[in-house]
């Protein structure tokens, strides 16, 4: 069963700290969690779980981000519930609404994470963070077109020509 999240935190403002300790809004962290779409990748997830009855899936956002944490510095299960606990930085990538001295999570909930993430759902969720972090160009369909179907020049003229019309695309800027 999944349980979407109605008070989840949005951004570092919301972030619930105690005794008035100041986040620096610059951390790679708080950076990385801007370019995630979360929201989209947990509408997704959350088919995963078509039952109505059983404990709530712990959100997305905790079993990513503490997946992208210990793929980052290669902890172990345990190791990486242990870091998160002590770091506010990773309590908000991870999505908790407030920084908490225990642990989110047991370790061994991190070999249900991956279970459910398989290679293919994390390859769709790479596609989604990746499009949602790339500039909307409407010329960019075709060069990829062109690339995907392998049509890339082979010869001085054919290169000459798809250099001048990348130049008419993409207009090269002097600084």
């Amino acid at each position: 069963m999944y349980k979407f999240d109605r008070n989840h935190q949005f951004s570092l403002s919301d972030f619930n700290q105690p005794i008035g300790l100041k986040m620096n809004p610059e951390n790679r962290w708080v950076k990385k969690a801007e370019t995630i779409p979360w929201k989209e990748i947990e509408e997704k997830y959350s088919s995963l779980f078509p039952s109505k009855t059983g404990m709530p899936a712990k959100p997305l956002q905790m079993a990513l981000g503490s997946l992208l944490i210990q793929k980052q510095y290669d902890y172990s299960d345990r190791e990486l519930v242990e870091q998160i606990r002590e770091n506010p930085y990773y309590q908000f990538f991870v999505g908790l609404p407030v920084y908490q001295d225990k642990i989110p999570f047991v370790p061994s909930l991190l070999v249900e994470f991956r279970k459910r993430l398989t290679d293919d759902i994390l390859t769709e969720i790479n596609e989604m963070i990746a499009e949602y972090n790339s500039p909307q160009d409407p010329h960019r369909e075709a060069v990829e077109m062109m690339v995907m179907n392998h049509r890339l020049p082979r010869t001085v003229e054919r290169l000459s020509l798809m250099r001048h019309v990348l130049r008419r695309i993409y207009p090269f800027r002097r600084t």
